[in-house]
């Protein structure tokens, strides 16, 4: 039977780190894959996590299932942390997730199940799985402009036209902060001319957020997501805790689901464990409960927020200095919207030859459409990946 099967495509992200590791020179640079690395290029375990991991060895007794949906307390507290009251309480269903990209599945899964003919609007770009999970499901998509990559901004009268195509019960998704793979947000202006012509069209919001704290802080990732919550009758939003934590392998995240009263969340929560039960049945948990003991205790909170806006800074100092470095020595201000985007990823503009020659020349290693994880340079490297691009004419 299995010899039936057929070669899937190989995820470009994955080859790519791959190769990196084949690569034997000592100078190479990784800025492929997305995840957060300190300057010694290590991804760290956050002191608040460590403490609570400390706390959760001594304190726990028992490794029995905890529920479906997950631990209520987690639930709660990813509620606090992204939606802080902008919707009442009673009217979110909520469940644990394997990671954001769990999140992201259960969310398409209870799309389907609500409406087999759904379309699906999608950001051209937008993260490479989002697509690939949706291709495998069979659900129609629809790509609406999202990025201008002559401005290095979002090219926001493109993506108003394209959504103009909305018809009642379509869905739009749309990455709630630090848009992978560009970087480039919309403003709030603008967030709410999209919300305004949602709830015109009829069309259901989708949020990805996958990056709280990594823009431009806590509250003011949060506030486009809170603004579409609050003001469209039912909406989905896929968090991560994998990023603004650190808990990568922990694989720790939570899909939310907003509706109009107490009875339909009734009916969203029981179709959230439903789906939980057929696809892997009880979620983990670890991740889940180092996270509410940290957003539940004000010591620790203190601590992981002070470290969060650390990596943040960071990030954002390393914009300035590569958008910097590259006026310089090219004389041109191409590149100055790195400094403006958000988040881990920006996409430079960089043709797919160039890219290669980057790779082979260089010893830099970037997703071939020229998005890069500013989190994997440092104050070093920066300079030299901004004369790379340089020299092979970027």
């Amino acid at each position: 039977m299995f010899e039936n099967l057929q070669a899937q495509p190989a995820d470009k992200i994955l080859a790519l780190m791959q190769a990196f590791r084949d690569d034997p020179r000592a100078d190479k640079i990784d800025l492929g894959v997305g995840v957060y690395r300190n300057a010694e290029g290590i991804t760290p375990i956050m002191r608040a996590i460590k403490s609570a991991e400390h706390r959760l060895w001594q304190e726990q007794t028992s490794k029995a299932y905890v529920g479906l949906a997950g631990d209520p307390a987690f639930a709660d507290a990813m509620i606090r942390l992204v939606l802080n009251n902008a919707v009442p309480r009673e009217n979110i269903a909520a469940a644990a997730t394997p990671g954001g990209t769990g999140a992201v599945r259960q969310a398409f899964e209870m799309i389907r199940l609500a409406n087999p003919d759904v379309r699906i609007f999608v950001s051209d770009p937008t993260w490479p799985n989002h697509l690939s999970i949706l291709k495998f499901m069979g659900v129609e998509t629809v790509a609406y402009r999202y990025f201008d990559s002559q401005s290095g901004g979002v090219d926001f009268d493109g993506m108003m036209a394209d959504l103009g195509a909305l018809r009642k019960g379509d869905v739009v998704l749309l990455h709630g902060c630090c848009h992978n793979p560009t970087g480039a947000n919309m403003n709030l202006v603008e967030w709410q001319a999209v919300i305004d012509l949602l709830n015109d069209k009829g069309a259901v919001p989708m949020i990805d957020l996958a990056y709280q704290g990594f823009g431009d802080g806590l509250e003011a990732d949060a506030k486009p997501t809170r603004m579409v919550a609050s003001q469209v009758p039912e909406c989905l939003i896929a968090t991560s805790c994998s990023k603004n934590f650190g808990i990568y392998r922990e694989r720790t995240g939570m899909l939310m689901a907003v509706s109009r009263n107490a009875d339909a969340t009734a009916l969203n929560q029981a179709t959230l464990a439903y789906l939980n039960r057929q696809d892997y049945s009880f979620p983990p948990d670890h991740g889940a409960r180092l996270v509410s003991m940290i957003l539940n205790d004000s010591a620790l909170r203190a601590d992981w927020t002070s470290e969060l806006e650390e990596m943040r800074k960071t990030m954002l100092g390393l914009r300035e200095q590569l958008a910097g470095e590259l006026q310089r020595l090219s004389g041109s201000d191409r590149f100055g919207f790195i400094a403006q985007h958000r988040g881990m990823f920006s996409r430079l503009g960089i043709d797919p030859e160039k890219v290669e020659k980057l790779r082979a020349d260089h010893g830099i290693y970037m997703i071939g459409d020229s998005r890069i994880n500013i989190a994997g340079l440092n104050r070093e490297t920066v300079p030299i990946l901004a004369q790379a691009i340089v020299d092979v004419g970027a």
